[in-house]
């Protein structure tokens, strides 16, 4: 029999497993039976699930502890949209469709697990929009129309049946897509209806006063993935700029031999990029009057070898993070942790990739060793627990002064009892991921006394964390649906502290599964970059069996911490995401079933990365004796002294190196 405090241990880690990991756990020895199932929600309401357990053999089991959690509808991704407690209490947040995971827990060991479907539906529209409509346009100008439409609790309203129209035709037309065409002098109503709701503006259409544009760029010839940036003015028929001229973007493609298609993309702004090599035009245009320009693109032309150099091979378990760092004698060593096993972690000396050697190992009470880290002088190693068998998790300090021979200093289990996903050392603190829910900050200047000093934890329902990175006192964190979090722990620009945490700001991430986010200045513009990546993974995930998982690269500029905008994406079709670093405008992804992906994010970045050839170069390590054969699940990747190592999922620790850089011909120059 185990205690109450290990049994409510014991389903808390079901479910922190679940989250932080994307497994989805075998159903056990309960049936479970919940009601109502499925279950439908408005925005605001509160249902109560009850739960049933059920043995094998048929009958109910009263005594036990029940669990929930909610996750979005397309995978293992925790959603904020619902929020559940420990009673069964499920309160709609946001509209949407939501798998919601039950599960019950007896003390001698038992339990179940299952998943209902919960639909939150929105509530009376209360509000309709149209925010970027002028009072007064121009004759022959195209504005699409902007239209947001918001229930009664504010919320957004996505896919309801949206009806504009214009009360005078001759003056103004819509098209299907809402462009509205300013087709001569006037005046007309813009009506957009949802519901019973109704939004009405009147807007006069006037004579055109352009009568000449010019549109202009210090750049004729570029690569793909160059940003040509193009100013566009506007002149009156007496030689008077026109400042508030309707400008209309366009793009005529290159003409490609084979599968013509659109390659290239030009904003509001004038920011223009392309995908494919060719001749492109661009068009501006204010009514009857436009400009054109022509621009060469060339390939991109930046594809390098890469080899395999060295392996230090772990096919009897699966491997997690990895660490590289130079130790204090000169030499240079690497970490790696270990997933659903015996708690190890192992170090290695990499001073010669091609000969990576095992010089040591530690075991600790553990299943899962998932996050090593070093400290900025080499000494000490921190490493996270996840299933441990006293239940107290938290994270393990060592000495790593002689990687051959590892010391432990201490254990910090103190309000980490729910397991420790990642940590992060920043200026002898650790920053240890709290049972996916917060980060605890400990002081470790004194590695064998560590000392709670602060924590961080988002206050709105449904919240959750998996990663966080330190970079100039600003605390990144990864937080799901809630995207990415600025905080101040003592960089000073919020009067924050470790002891005194302070949030900056935070944005979110587009598909709302924000699982590591990696910040970085552009060597190459100076603009300030966090690039957030994506972690999902189909429901019915096995670790044990080949999976297929998904997610890609949001790039967010965060240039203004206050208006954060993404900018850019890189995506390796039907692959997914994990963790990444960047080194010299160069990126380094783990990317799951896709390898190593090595990819030029100098420049100015904008658009599909991947499509317009910014990889430079992409390793698969196929094993045929890892732990699943010939099957690549990337971990993460660190470049180090001209090598790139990376941890795999089902073979180890590996190394590999680019061939050298091709010698450029001509620098074009897009800044």
């Amino acid at each position: 029999m185990i205690t109450s405090n290990q049994f409510r241990n014991l389903l808390s880690l079901i479910v922190a497993t679940t989250l932080s990991v994307g497994v989805a756990i075998a159903q056990g020895t309960l049936d479970l039976k919940i009601e109502p199932d499925p279950l439908s929600l408005k925005v605001g309401e509160t249902a109560t699930l009850k739960i049933t357990a059920i043995t094998k053999d048929g009958k109910s089991i009263e005594e036990g502890m029940p669990g929930f959690f909610a996750l979005r509808s397309s995978g293992f991704v925790p959603s904020s949209g619902l929020h559940v407690d420990s009673v069964g209490n499920v309160t709609a947040k946001i509209p949407g469709i939501y798998n919601l995971v039950s599960t019950f827990a007896t003390e001698d060991g038992n339990f179940g697990m299952k998943y209902i479907q919960v639909e939150v539906r929105n509530n009376p529209i209360a509000k309709v929009e149209i925010s970027n409509l002028p009072q007064q346009v121009y004759e022959g100008t195209v504005i699409p129309l902007e239209i947001h439409v918001y229930d009664e609790l504010n919320y957004e309203v996505d896919n309801t049946d949206l009806k504009i129209t214009t009360s005078n035709s001759k003056v103004g037309q819509l098209d299907d897509l809402n462009n509205l065409y300013a087709n001569s002098t006037g005046t007309m109503t813009i009506a957009a209806t949802a519901g019973s709701i109704n939004t009405e503006i009147t807007v006069k259409v006037v004579p055109n006063p352009v009568d000449k544009i010019e549109l202009s760029s210090d750049v004729s010839e570029a690569r793909t993935g160059d940003v040509i940036p193009f100013s566009v003015k506007a002149w009156d028929n007496k030689g008077k700029e026109v400042a508030d001229a309707n400008m209309s973007f366009a793009v005529s493609n290159a003409i490609r031999e084979v599968a013509a298609g659109a390659t290239a993309f030009i904003d509001e702004n004038g920011r223009f990029v392309a995908e494919e090599p060719g001749t492109y035009t661009v068009l501006v245009s204010s009514g009857d009057r436009s400009a054109r320009k022509t621009v060469k693109i060339v390939d991109r032309g930046i594809t390098r070898e890469i080899e395999m150099v060295g392996q230090g091979s772990v096919t009897s378990k699966h491997s997690s993070d990895l660490w590289v760092w130079e130790g204090v004698d000169g030499k240079d060593y690497a970490v790696t942790g270990t997933w659903g096993a015996d708690g190890t972690a192992y170090f290695w000396n990499v001073t010669d990739p091609a000969s990576i050697t095992l010089v040591d190992s530690v075991k600790v009470d553990a299943r899962t060793v998932n996050d090593v880290k070093v400290s900025e002088d080499g000494k000490v190693c921190v490493i996270s627990r996840e299933g441990a068998s006293n239940r107290k998790n938290g994270i393990v300090i060592l000495d790593v002064t002689n990687p051959s021979d590892v010391k432990e200093v201490s254990t910090f289990t103190e309000g980490l009892t729910g397991g420790v996903h990642n940590v992060y050392i920043y200026q002898n603190h650790v920053y240890a991921l709290s049972n996916g829910q917060r980060y605890d900050i400990i002081n470790i200047e004194d590695p064998a006394n560590p000392v709670k000093v602060g924590k961080f934890e988002l206050e709105n329902a449904g919240r959750a964390i998996h990663d966080v990175w330190i970079e100039d006192g600003i605390a990144y964190s990864s937080n799901w649906n809630d995207g990415v979090v600025m905080v101040d722990v003592g960089n000073g620009i919020a009067g924050g502290s470790p002891s005194n945490p302070v949030e900056i700001s935070r944005s979110k991430v587009a598909g709302d599964a924000n699982h590591a986010a990696f910040p970085y200045k552009s060597k190459d513009t100076g603009k300030f970059y966090v690039i957030a990546g994506d972690e999902i993974f189909p429901l019915t995930f096995d670790p044990s069996t080949i999976t297929i998982p998904s997610g890609y690269l949001h790039f967010m500029d965060f240039s203004d911490p206050d208006n954060p905008k993404e900018v850019a994406r890189y995506e390796v079709p039907e692959a997914g995401s994990h963790n990444l670093w960047v080194e010299d405008d160069i990126l380094y992804i783990g990317y799951y079933n896709g390898g190593v992906r090595v990819v030029d994010i100098s420049g100015d970045l904008m658009g599909d990365l991947y499509k317009q050839g910014r990889e430079i170069a992409h390793f698969l390590p196929l094993d045929p004796n890892g732990y699943i054969p010939n099957n690549a699940m990337t971990w993460g990747a660190q470049p180090h002294k001209g090598h790139i190592f990376f941890s795999d999922f089902n073979s180890g620790l590996w190394s590999v190196k680019l061939s050298p850089e091709k010698p450029e011909e001509t620098k074009i120059d897009t800044k």
